[in-house]
């Protein structure tokens, strides 16, 4: 796979981990009472400051995050 394939892959998958994140945070949150984030914190990452030293964990869980997805939704449609 080229590399611009890789990076269309990558960008999809952090998209759609980032979205599942983001349903799953607003609703338990929701229901906690907890300030709620934003879905650019749960698909980019917090807001860079300047001792940010997480670059790449949140796009790794939404990698993570939809392989799991994309699996359940396979074994459910066998």
């Amino acid at each position: 796979m080229d590399f611009w394939g890789f990076e269309i892959v990558r960008l999809l998958f952090n998209f759609i981990g980032g979205t599942l994140r983001w349903v799953y945070g607003s609703i338990w949150r929701s229901l906690l009472n907890k300030p709620k984030f934003t879905f650019e914190e749960y698909a980019f990452g917090p807001n860079k400051e300047k001792n940010y030293f997480d670059i790449h964990g949140h796009a790794f869980n939404n990698m993570i995050i939809t392989i799991l997805f994309i699996g359940i939704v396979i074994t459910f449609l066998n």
